[in-house]
């Protein structure tokens, strides 16, 4: 197989070879004290390593190439950054006069399973690398590696957020009512809710809160929807309130299409944002009930919303149907939970150095029902236990990051069957 850098700082700083009668290629017995720390920054591969070289023990850095002539292609004889190199550690040992600093090659020292294994994950073509094997992973490994990627899922979403904060120059009811409108898109008209969003600043929302027919009108007119000639009374009274809302606050509607087709009715944009206005009338300060909400059962409570009574019968304009509230579904406001009020309030307590409002995040993901979509569906597959919405998003960051981009070696379950090995 052909070796790779990151797969030899891997079995280097899990010392995954074998280490009975060290010598280094200068014929000098070597033992190992402490490997070093590995360095993902500039620099040696790792720090702060301790090594006894005939006898005399050294503290300093370790660097490691493939190939020994990869010191001098990398000109580290000129860098500062590897003055404290005390080993040097090659894969494959590639200049016979080489004195310059104590070396070890491993390639005779390395398990032929373990490469042949990690080479066969490289080659897979699987929507899972190690997908037939991942019964064999211990339930301890699974808990605490679910537990690491729901923390790491939190802080990516938080620096997302926190750069909406700054555009909205440190509003955080602003930033929560753009990221709420986008989750009401669903995937399909996730950026064209935004935008609209966007478009409608939450003060000027405040301003006819009290009034569902006019956030109607706003959201409405917004996203291009009461264009045209219309038959029914309840449209043309929005057409009208938005022709007089449009020239009071300067708005221009937003040239993002929506999309219908291939979707279930419940999820047309027109119910969506019939529901959306809905929230904003029976909410006031949005963000800061949330934050001040101690149960999962109170947020939904504040969700607990139906579409106004023109859209019992609709689901879209001049379009009447069977008489049929539209609620906000169980399914619509578990992900809601899921996608937008978690990270929303994980990402403020990340910003106010507030563990317990990130712990009371993370407790909220726990009680949320797991998600169902083609993704779990695999790890189910797999022989993997998906309990709640904590599983769901831990599985779905090590697909989207991990997995699809093979980082194995970086990956718990990765290294717990490689170990194995």
């Amino acid at each position: 197989m052909v070796m790779t850098e990151r797969l030899l700082q891997y079995i280097w700083q899990f010392q995954y070879f074998n280490r009975q009668e060290l010598v280094t290629v200068q014929g000098e017995p070597l033992q190992i004290i402490h490997q070093g720390k590995y360095n993902t920054h500039q620099g040696p591969d790792f720090l702060e390593a301790k090594l006894i070289v005939a006898e005399i023990t050294w503290a300093g850095n370790i660097e490691l190439h493939i190939k020994t002539s990869d010191w001098d292609k990398h000109s580290h004889s000129e860098d500062e950054n590897y003055r404290n190199v005390i080993l040097h550690v090659v894969w494959e040992h590639d200049i016979p006069d080489y004195s310059f600093l104590p070396l070890i090659s491993l390639k005779e020292r390395v398990s032929k399973l373990l490469l042949e294994q990690y080479e066969s994950w490289m080659q897979q073509q699987r929507f899972i690398p190690c997908e037939n094997q991942l019964t064999n992973v211990h339930p301890l490994v699974w808990t605490g590696w679910k537990e690491r990627l729901v923390v790491e899922r939190l802080e990516r979403k938080s620096k997302y957020i926190l750069e909406l904060l700054e555009q909205s120059k440190h509003h955080w009811e602003e930033v929560s009512w753009w990221m709420i409108a986008r989750n009401f898109g669903i995937k399909v008209n996730a950026d064209s809710f935004e935008n609209i969003a966007r478009s409608l600043p939450v003060i000027i929302l405040s301003k006819h809160k009290n009034q569902v027919l006019q956030l109607e009108a706003l959201l409405f007119g917004q996203a291009g929807l009461l264009n045209g000639r219309f038959k029914e009374s309840y449209p043309i009274m929005l057409q009208k309130e938005f022709k007089f809302l449009k020239k009071k606050y300067s708005l221009q509607p937003v040239q993002s299409p929506l999309h219908f087709l291939r979707m279930r009715p419940s999820n047309f944009p027109t119910i969506r944002l019939a529901q959306l206005a809905k929230l904003v009338h029976a909410s006031s300060h949005l963000f800061s009930l949330i934050k001040e909400k101690e149960s999962l059962d109170e947020i939904k409570q504040l969700f607990n919303i139906v579409a106004n009574d023109y859209w019992h019968y609709h689901y879209r304009f001049d379009e009447a149907t069977e008489f049929l509230p539209k609620q906000l579904g169980e399914m619509m406001l578990n992900n809601i939970v899921i996608n937008s009020i978690v990270p929303l309030l994980f990402s403020y307590g990340h910003y106010h150095h507030d563990a317990a409002i990130k712990a009371r995040a993370a407790d909220w993901l726990e009680k949320t029902v797991a998600e169902s979509n083609s993704i779990v569906s695999r790890w189910q597959a797999a022989g993997v236990k998906v309990s709640n919405a904590h599983d769901t998003q831990a599985l779905i960051e090590l697909r989207s990051q991990y997995c699809e981009h093979k980082r194995c070696l970086d990956c718990a379950v990765g290294c717990n069957l490689l170990r194995n090995r």
